[in-house]
């Protein structure tokens, strides 16, 4: 693994070192978790109500799993940095637009701008259907009328987010009552 070879846990504070072990395991979890279900082997219809897509298999974009993989483990490491509004480090916090700029900055070497509506506008392939999402992906939201929430769709139906003022990044479930009724489409930037 790429990511954990060029990384010392020694040099990282305990509470980062303990978050990034805890945010490997997890993404080794879901990733055989993949590996030990084909796609081929039972087929579903999805319905906009299902909660099941903690069922489905993680995927990723052909050609590009190993940025995807590298997406998914820093997204995954960030779970529980706090919140703060601008913010776009590890150090200083993150807003949702400046989570996912940092994960596609550090993890796939692409710059996005710091807005969740920006972000939208980007060229990448449109997703409109849950269903059809890949780890990696990008997943907007509209609250309001508007594109206004930016999160990184990680797999098995989850997603990584930095939700609002006083709270942490952390792993949802996508196909939850609020997240479900307020989801837009997914970019794919990684194709």
């Amino acid at each position: 693994m790429r990511f954990a070879s060029a990384l010392s846990l020694s040099v990282l504070p305990p509470h980062a070192a303990t978050r990034l072990r805890l945010a490997t395991l997890l993404a080794l979890i879901l990733l055989l978790a993949a590996c030990a279900s084909s796609p081929h082997r039972h087929e579903r219809t999805f319905k906009p109500s299902d909660s099941a897509l903690a069922n489905e298999p993680a995927r990723a974009p052909t050609g590009e799993v190993a940025t995807a993989n590298d997406v998914l483990f820093r997204a995954l490491a960030l779970v529980g940095t706090p919140y703060h509004w601008g913010g776009n480090t590890p150090e200083s916090g993150f807003d949702c637009s400046g989570l996912v700029d940092y994960i596609y900055r550090h993890g796939a070497d692409i710059v996005l701008p710091h807005s969740s509506r920006d972000m939208a506008r980007t060229d990448g392939r449109k997703v409109k259907s849950m269903r059809n999402l890949m780890s990696g992906d990008l997943v907007f939201f509209d609250i309001g009328g508007s594109i206004s929430h930016v999160g990184v769709y990680v797999g098995k139906g989850r997603f990584v987010h930095a939700p609002n003022s006083g709270g942490t990044v952390r792993l949802d479930d996508i196909d939850g009552p609020y997240w479900r009724d307020h989801f837009a489409y997914g970019k794919r930037l990684l194709d």
